[in-house]
């Protein structure tokens, strides 16, 4: 599978919807949620799955990328799908349709995830958009609900230029007459989406404006939706922006309730305390204490930096980072480098990440003490090895950073590498 990437990445539908075709259409088999934007979108799905699984119903996630495991794209009642899942519903797929091209590595995914959860009795699928939405290899599904979570500048070379492209190509998974959900955005992306959802005549519901997530002192918050209000609700994400995506999370729910969805106040208290999202604002140790986040993109840079200033500012901070070249990778050292006292630069094992020399280099024009280990594992043992008792270490930059060290952490630090010297 992993081989197909070689064929990089090919929108369209045509190819998926005739793999699907060829296994009896096992998207047409359950209910479906389908969520987009830039950021936030694992997160917002990880709680609805959280959500209506602890209201009864069978549940299924799919997202993407993993961490760690292939087998974490395909979540059944909050389970990784086993391994002997992944075997059946591979060679299901591969044989699935004589189609005109060999599918990419994501639409075989994406026809795997449906024919698994066909075959387990899901009732509601939460389904993540790969890229965009019009031409996503997801957006052959008919959801009963669409989320779009925000709009920020990425995948450019596909996507388009513009915030009012990228939205176009996001707001594509709206279909007609079937209600959609959006965050807070800036105006250019909203009035496309505006339109879109018009010429659809899908209901459409804005957060801020037609619900809202309201924080209490104590840390928790209140919903006011659209026909529901459910109170004193707590999250066991961090994060100052996870309060925006469970208003997301929630204003699908409140609109799949009038709809027939039987989520009750229990229900939704029980599905956010509960629901994970490894890689995002995740604290895997205490001594010293180590935080992993993505922090792919620039707009996810400046939440991260957001919550470095307001909760770890009275530690010195060892940021660990890798970036990938299709990001603005300057404009992300700008963003999280002030922060640190030392910078450690590394690699993720992906023909996508900017080589750790080259990013050290223009680490090095920003800051005074920077290391650069090629390895992640390398770079996490080394910012182990140096850490005081007042430290605090960040890894970020890339998911796929995050997800080998989180897997070194796992099985114990290896033996610490040799630094590029200046």
């Amino acid at each position: 599978m992993y081989g197909l990437r070689r064929f990089g990445i090919k929108l369209g539908l045509e190819t998926i919807q005739a793999m699907l075709d060829g296994l009896g259409s096992p998207h047409r088999g359950f209910q479906a949620i389908h969520i987009a934007g830039t950021n936030g979108k694992g997160s917002v799905a990880a709680y609805l799955s959280a959500i209506i699984q602890s209201a009864g119903y069978a549940t299924g996630l799919y997202t993407s990328p993993h961490l760690t495991r292939f087998n974490e794209r395909i979540r059944v009642n909050g389970q990784d799908i086993q391994d002997e899942d992944v075997v059946n519903a591979y060679q299901a797929a591969a044989q699935s349709a004589d189609t005109a091209r060999e599918p990419t590595f994501f639409e075989l995914t994406t026809a795997m995830a449906f024919y698994i959860f066909a075959q387990k009795g899901v009732q509601w699928a939460i389904i993540e958009t790969g890229m965009g939405g019009r031409l996503d290899a997801t957006n052959v599904i008919m959801p009963a609900i669409s989320v779009i979570t925000n709009i920020s500048r990425e995948h450019q070379q596909y996507l388009g230029n513009d915030i009012a492209q990228i939205a176009y190509e996001k707001a594509g998974i709206i279909k007609p007459d079937t209600p959609v959900v959006i965050g807070a955005m800036a105006a250019p992306a909203n009035a496309v989406i505006q339109d879109v959802a018009q010429s659809c005549h899908a209901p459409l519901y804005r957060s801020g404006i037609d619900f809202h997530a309201r924080r209490h002192a104590d840390g928790g918050f209140d919903y006011i939706g659209i026909n529901n209000q459910w109170r004193h609700l707590n999250l066991n994400l961090i994060g100052e922006h996870q309060f925006h995506n469970a208003g997301l999370a929630l204003a699908a729910c409140d609109v799949l309730v009038s709809r027939g969805l039987n989520v009750n106040q229990t229900a939704v208290a029980d599905g956010l305390r509960h629901t994970r999202w490894p890689g995002r604002l995740e604290q895997i140790s205490s001594q010293p204490p180590v935080l992993l986040d993505g922090a792919h993109n620039l707009a996810a840079a400046q939440v991260l930096r957001a919550y470095l200033r307001a909760h770890l500012s009275h530690r010195s901070l060892i940021l660990v980072i890798g970036i990938l070249d299709d990001k603005p990778y300057l404009k992300i050292l700008d963003t999280l480098l002030p922060l640190a006292s030392r910078v450690i630069i590394t690699q993720a094992q992906i023909d996508r990440a900017v080589p750790a020399e080259k990013l050290g280099r223009q680490a090095r024009m920003r800051h005074a003490c920077v290391d650069i280990f090629p390895r992640v594992a390398d770079a996490v043992a080394h910012a182990l090895e140096i850490a005081g008792a007042q430290d605090v270490i960040c890894i970020a930059g890339s998911l796929y950073v995050v997800g080998e060290a989180r897997a070194m952490l796992a099985s114990g630090p290896e033996q610490a590498g040799h630094a590029i010297q200046p």
